[in-house]
């Protein structure tokens, strides 16, 4: 087991060793708090003409984050909205940026998240996200602005702030890194707009949190492009469960709860695949996160499915949401 996983099992665990690194949460939280007002009151750059809403979160790890964004893009382009998208690019190092995500961009140089994305609506990948941001915007007509993380990332001007929460792990020991999976503490919630926890709430209570769901939709084989239901799988149901995410143990129990019986490799999140991590010494199918598909299509073998899913959001988040998004009066 590496030390990074090793670590993010302490994290869950009450009692772990953990709480020996306390004293460096402390300095992490008070460089955070000092960077945060910092930029905030000497660094701000001028307001962007659009509206932005970042999509992030308090802690590291998987919070379904990705298929929410995927949906309340899709959502605000059936509502006559022109969405665009700016990222880190986490994972993808490119020679030059603000760098525009296509279809053929390989995702080690825009990442795996944007390259999903990308297929939805325009997608600018910068390490300045306001860089990307003033890109995206000189490049499309764009008038509303989704920012894939960057909570922590104060450079960009931003109108709505909306918190993913892992309703399953929670928050952990409730510690700040590296004692603790947060990025921030646990108060940061009530000065965010919106707080939105993916399946059942485990320990805590958020008030006024909404909740969705991550839910598997198809089975599309890799690399033909076929798309199956579930109850029109005719395979095997011992399957190998690869995922390169930050909560692959989510990913495996989706699979189970299709029915699967599923014996999971977990990668470390944004996983660069070589294309070894799908081959066994079985014929048994592999099944693979729609966020790996992107990077390993190109050395698919015949027997690599591909689990996609969608977030199943209230109508009434997505109408209060929209509501906020119009009350702003900006060029929409």
């Amino acid at each position: 087991m590496s030390i990074s996983s090793a670590l993010q099992q302490a994290w869950y665990r009450p009692g772990s060793w953990a709480g020996l690194l306390l004293p460096l949460s402390w300095l992490f939280r008070g460089v955070a708090v000092l960077r945060r007002s910092r930029l905030q009151h000497f660094g701000a750059n001028s307001p962007l003409p659009v509206p932005v809403i970042v999509v992030g979160n308090i802690s590291v790890g998987g919070t379904g984050k990705t298929p929410l964004l995927a949906a309340l893009v899709s959502h605000f382009r059936q509502m006559g909205y022109r969405p665009g998208i700016v990222s880190r690019g986490y994972g993808g190092h490119a020679d030059q940026y603000p760098l525009m995500v296509t279809q053929g961009c390989p995702a080690n140089q825009c990442g795996d998240e944007p390259l999903l994305l990308s297929s939805l609506c325009p997608v600018v990948v910068d390490p300045d996200r306001y860089r990307a941001a003033c890109f995206l915007l000189a490049q499309t007509d764009c008038n509303v602005l989704f920012s894939d993380d960057g909570l922590q990332h104060y450079g960009l001007p931003r109108d709505i702030e909306l918190v993913v929460v892992d309703g399953e792990r929670g928050f952990g020991n409730g510690h700040c890194l590296p004692a603790g999976p947060l990025r921030e503490p646990i108060s940061r919630l009530t000065q965010v707009e919106f707080v939105l926890v993916n399946d059942t709430v485990a320990n805590y209570e958020l008030a006024s949190a909404e909740t969705f769901r991550v839910e598997p939709t198809l089975l599309r084989h890799l690399a033909s492009g076929r798309v199956i239901s579930a109850d029109q799988w005719t395979g095997e149901r011992c399957v190998h469960a690869v995922a390169g995410i930050g909560n692959p143990g989510r990913f495996a129990r989706s699979l189970e709860q299709l029915g699967f019986e599923p014996e999971l490799h977990p990668l470390p999140d944004h996983h660069a695949f070589k294309g070894d991590e799908l081959h066994f010494n079985d014929k048994l199918p592999v099944i693979i996160t729609a966020k790996d598909a992107v990077k390993c299509a190109s050395f698919a073998a015949d027997n690599v499915w591909v689990l996609d899913v969608t977030a199943d959001i209230s109508s009434q988040f997505l109408s209060r949401l929209e509501q906020r998004v119009a009350s702003l009066n900006k060029s929409v």
